[in-house]
This record gives C-alpha cells, structure tokens and sequence, in this order.
C-alpha cells in the first residue's frame, strides 16, 4: 500500500474555520480538506436541505421533455418507461413509472435482456413499443449514445425522451429531448447526477407544473440513494442532499420492496454502505442472472405479501450469484497465473463458457487482487462482450476510446465500462488496450493508495469526536470515512488473529503508554507478527464504534500498518 497524505490547509484557515464553527482543529482541517471553508458551507455540509436542490428546468431540454409527457397524457397515448437492467436503470425505472401511474394508467415499463438483448437501448424493446402502441419512450440511464436506433424508433413514429448521465459522443440522437448534464452545452450546476437522479429531476419538473414541491416527491428518495450508493457517483452537491433524504426514507419509510428486503436480512439502521452491500447486490442479482424487469416488480410493489414472495426470489438470485461470481474469479485468476509472462500493465482474461451476469463483478475482484485496469470477456452471440474495471485515477473510459478501431460498441464511467467486439478483434483489441494504459498511466497508480487526512494522537480520539464524525456521512466518492494515521503505537500484549484461517487481526494498541484503544483489521490477519514484535509501528485507521452485549466503544478500523 502506498500512504498518501492529504496537503494541510495554512494554520490561518484553520484557525478561523474552528473559530467561525466553535470545533477543534482537527474537525476545521477535515472540513477544508472537503472544500468547505465558511460558516455557510459547513451548515449546508452538516444539515443538507431539499430546499437547495436545484430547479430541475436548468437542465438542458428539460422543458421540451415535460411538455413532450403532457401531450402525451392529454393526448392518451402509451407510454414506456425504458432503462437498464442494473441498479441505476431498474431503480430509475421503478421511480419515473410509479410516479407517472399515480395519475395517468397508460404507462408499462420495459428492461432488456441482458443476453438476448444486451446493454442500453435496444431494436427488440423499439420492436415491442411498436408492437404494442406506445407512442413514447422515457429512456433512464442509457440512450445518450444510441443514434442509430432512435433514429429507427423516429422512423416507426416512436418519439424518445432520454435521461442519462454517461458521456455522450460526438454527436447526440434525434430524440425530442436528450437530458443529460454531462452534455457540453448543458449548465445545470451538478454533472455528477446518476441516472436515477436524472429521473428524480424529471419528476420533480412534471410535479412542479402541477403544483407539487419537494416534499411531495421525498417518498421516491430511497430509490435515489439507492443507485447514487450502487453507481459509485460522488457523494457531493446535489447527490449529498439526495442520499441524506434517501437513507431516511429507507430507514424511516421504506417502499414495501425495501422493506421485505431489509426484514429478510434483519438489519436495524442502514447506512449507505450496507445500501451497497446489502440492497444494491440483490437488486442487481435479479439482472445478473434471470432478468432485470424482477427487480423493477420487486421495487414498485405494494401488497407486503406479494413483495415478500418476490424478495424470496430475489434472495436466490443472489444466493446462485455468488456462487458463480467465486467460481469465475477462481478460473480467471488461475489463468492469469499460467500466463504470467504476460503480466504488463493491464489484466485482461477471457472463457467463453463464464456466464455474462457476473463478469463485472469478477473484473472487480480481479482490481483488488493484481491493481490493473482490468477486462473480463465472454461470449455473447455471435461477439465477445465485457466489463471493464480501473484502478483510482486512471481513466479506463479514455483508454477504450483509444482502441475504438477493434471494439463494436462501448459505453460507460471513469471507473467501469462494458465493450462488445468481434472474436476475430479479440487479440488486436489486448495488445492496443495493454499499449494504451502502458503509454498514458503513472506507474504510481499501480499500487494501491491509502489517502490520510490526518496525523493524530490516540488521545484526540473521544465521545464527542465521534458524533461530529458521524455526521460526515453518507460517505462515498468525494466525501470519504476520514482515515487518520497515529505513530509510534505499541501492542499491548493480547493481539491475535480471529475468523475463519485467522484472516482479521484484533488488537489493542497504547501510544506513550497513556492511552489504550482496541481495534479490528480485517485481512489483515498477517500483519500479526509486525504488531506483536513490540516494536512501535505506525497505523492507519478509520474510528469506528464497536457494539459487544449492549456496550458501545470506540474502535480502530486498521486499514494497514507499517
């Protein structure tokens, strides 16, 4: 692991920060290592309000959209509610389609498949709108680049609507609106919106024009938090406000989806990391292994028994999931290491037999354990298709651009992709993708980083600290747990390692024999021998609160130690 730390703000700014504040030092240093440097920012950052999110009409076509959905509904047409089977595309469907049946019926909803159909808008799902009459189709966290089969939808008299927030190409389709911050010529003030909170703002538009406010659409955040969590946008601005309000209304007043959820997993208060541990992967499972339109019925469901039936099977998904997600990682790392003289700058595996659901998830996995950028491939049909993964900042996006010439088609973030390609590409395609990163990474990014916020003394971790920590959060991208670094720690003598193969080290450190603490490290059950040498050593950490039989105290959650 390669230790960062953070730059420290002058004394001067910190000094006036905590006095502005009435906080110690060490809390005036974190705010404005997050860009918050007055009284204002601060009361924005520590009390988010509905009221600040912005006027939905700033986003570029907005208008044209509303209008377009009212003339539908004067009009009586047939509207399909259209979006990707992962976690932002069936949320996002879920909240446009159960906002718009709440008072016009003539709206379905429609997920491709991820198989026979793939990512993003399809000719199969057009073919079906027309089919069935639908005038109108509201695209939700894809679109942004299908020129080609809008332009096929406008040929059959089928208007689009689309609202993404991938980048767009060089040129937009010809749909009556396109809503997408990440468009050059937009000014909406937040670009970081996830596909799901495109949708929010365009609900939030339509009910606007009938008189609504924010407070009346609060009961569609817990869908919003839920993919701001799973999509890994960052949790600043905009997004910060809506998965404060999200994780209320999942922890306060759930939707029944969310609620059979939570009671079949038994978890009092969740935080948006259990989101993404615990909600996020069952709905995703429903896409990765039967069809994504199960989560969709799961979400916008509202008899409790119904829902629990669904939620069921939602859980065997996921359950078969994880069972074919550690089976692939396991081939794919084997062929890695008969490969070894291969090994360069990138990783990049392909079986024709893995199953198609589960290769993003397996490309993840393979980041953690070689920290490469990173392509798992399968057959689908007639092409090779698959997920892309990157290391902390490296642009994997960039890089696939620059193997376009190979690649069909491809789409996606900074961070993760998916790409479809001739089998015949597939060998020029891996020696491009491996010149590419080798030409425009920094070595450095090839290692792990720990980013620290901060040097601190055992003794400046309390109570009271920790309250002001706890209302940091949601954290996620752009607002991270802080993590602290303290020197010259000593074990006090009852290290061990716990768990199955002892792979957690449990611990109690002391720094200049004056204050005692007890902390975790999970994996990290091999640095047993460096605590228990009582040498002093160096720790990075999170602080984190620990419950045993009623009792809560205040741990380490030990990241790496030197």
């Amino acid at each position: 692991m390669r230790w960062t730390i953070k730059p420290k703000p002058e004394t001067e700014q910190i000094d006036q920060l905590a006095k502005a504040l009435k906080v110690n030092h060490l809390i005036a240093q974190l705010l404005l290592q997050r860009g918050i440097s007055t009284y204002e920012e601060a009361k924005n950052f520590f009390r988010p309000q509905l009221e600040d999110l912005h006027d939905p009409f700033l986003m570029m076509d907005m208008d044209i959209a509303v209008s377009r959905i009212e003339t539908a509904i004067a009009n009586n047409e047939n509207m399909l509610v259209f979006g990707d089977y992962d976690v932002d595309g069936t949320t996002a469907v879920s909240l446009v389609s159960s906002y718009l049946l709440s008072y016009y019926p003539n709206v379905a909803t429609y997920i491709p498949d991820r198989y026979g159909e793939g990512y993003g808008v399809s000719y199969t799902g057009i073919d079906f709108a027309e089919d069935n009459n639908f005038s109108l189709i509201i695209a939700l966290d894809c679109g942004v680049k299908a020129i080609d089969k809008v332009a096929y939808a406008k040929e059959k008299g089928i208007d689009f609507i689309i609202c993404d927030h991938h980048r767009p190409g060089d040129k937009l389709p010809d749909a009556v609106a396109v809503l997408d911050p990440k468009r050059a010529d937009c000014e909406y003030p937040y670009d970081e919106l996830c596909g799901c909170g495109v949708g929010f703002k365009l609900i939030q538009a339509l009910g606007s024009r009938k008189g609504e406010t924010i407070y009346d659409q609060t009961q569609y955040l817990d869908l919003v938090a839920t993919a701001i969590g799973a999509d890994i946008v960052p949790i600043t601005g905009e997004n910060r406000i809506l998965a404060f309000y999200g994780l209320q209304v999942i922890n306060e007043a759930p939707r029944i989806g969310f609620k059979a959820i939570i009671d079949q997993v038994n978890k009092a208060s969740l935080t948006i990391t259990d989101v993404v541990f615990i909600i996020a992967p069952r709905i995703n499972a429903a896409g990765r292994m039967k069809h994504g339109q199960h989560a969709v019925n799961l979400l916008t469901e509202t008899d409790m028994q119904q829902a629990t039936k669904f939620a069921a099977e939602i859980e065997t998904f996921n359950t078969d999931r994880r069972g074919l997600d550690q089976e692939i990682t396991q081939e794919a790392l084997v062929q890695i290491q008969e490969n070894r003289e291969e090994e360069g700058f990138t990783t990049v595996v392909y079986k024709d037999t893995w199953h198609k659901g589960v290769i993003g998830i397996v490309a993840s996995r393979l980041t953690e354990t070689y920290y490469r950028p990173t392509l798992v491939f399968t057959k689908s049909g007639d092409k090779l298709a698959a997920s892309a993964r990157s290391v902390k900042g490296f642009d994997v996006y960039n890089a696939l651009e620059g193997c376009s010439d190979y690649i069909e088609q491809f789409g996606g973030h900074k961070y993760a992709a998916g790409l479809t390609l001739l089998e015949s590409q597939y060998n020029n395609f891996k020696h491009q993708f491996e010149k590419v990163v080798k030409e425009s990474i920094d070595p450095q990014l090839l290692v792990p980083e720990i980013s620290i916020d901060a040097i601190i003394e055992l003794k400046d971790i309390n109570p009271k600290l920790m309250r002001i920590l706890r209302q940091f959060a949601p954290f996620g991208p752009g607002n991270m747990s802080p993590t602290f670094m303290s020197e010259n720690l000593v074990e006090t003598g009852y290290a061990k390692g716990v768990g199955q193969d002892a792979a957690h080290l449990k611990f109690a450190v002391t720094q200049n024999d004056s204050y005692k603490i007890g902390g975790i490290g999970f994996n990290l059950g091999d640095k047993l021998p460096l605590v228990t040498s009582r040498k002093p050593f160096n720790a990075v950490f999170s602080i984190d609160e620990n419950e045993w039989k009623g009792n809560v105290s205040l741990q380490l959650k030990l990241k790496d130690i030197k």
